[in-house]
């Protein structure tokens, strides 16, 4: 299974996904390369940018990816 298959069925399973996610439960450091890879081979994929406070109380954004319905 390729990595970009990896990242969809991952998002089939739990909705979204984050490059945390990727890192953590499928050893992928580079989630919005494959992100693009799907995109390119036709699949709708959302993206949406969240903020939140870091371990500093600093604010901190990153991207949630979800299959487009």
């Amino acid at each position: 299974m390729t990595q970009s298959e990896r990242v969809l069925q991952y998002m089939n399973d739990f909705g979204k996904i984050t490059s945390l996610d990727a890192f953590r439960d499928l050893g992928i450091t580079r989630l919005s390369a494959r992100i693009k890879d799907l995109r390119d081979n036709g699949v709708a994929i959302e993206s949406k940018r969240v903020c939140m406070k870091n371990r500093y109380g600093e604010k901190v954004y990153y991207a949630e990816y979800k299959l487009a319905e």
